[in-house]
């Protein structure tokens, strides 16, 4: 069993910064994903993967991880880049 571990990004369809600091516990899928024959979407039988669990924090999340001996890697946190202008820039 395998999981990654990232902090989760601002939404990009609303203004606020709301859970964006929380760190989250996904696990990946063990099995190929496969379409289905009558439906045609893809899916697969691992439940595991529809598992997500969210920490305040990274300690507490590699801490949870460590005491059910779930295998983890972390994927770092993106960093935001901010292009602060005034509006008088735009016509430069």
């Amino acid at each position: 069993m395998t999981a990654r571990l990232f902090q989760r990004s601002k939404n990009a369809m609303q203004s606020g910064m709301a859970r964006a600091g929380e760190w989250v516990l996904e696990f990946e899928s063990s099995a190929r994903r496969r379409p289905d024959p009558l439906m045609g979407w893809s899916g697969g039988a691992d439940t595991q993967a529809q598992v997500s669990l969210t920490f305040g924090t990274l300690e507490e999340a590699k801490g949870y991880a460590e005491r059910y001996g779930i295998d983890y890697h972390l994927v770092p946190p993106a960093t935001r880049k901010l292009k602060i202008q005034s509006y008088s820039d735009n016509f430069k």
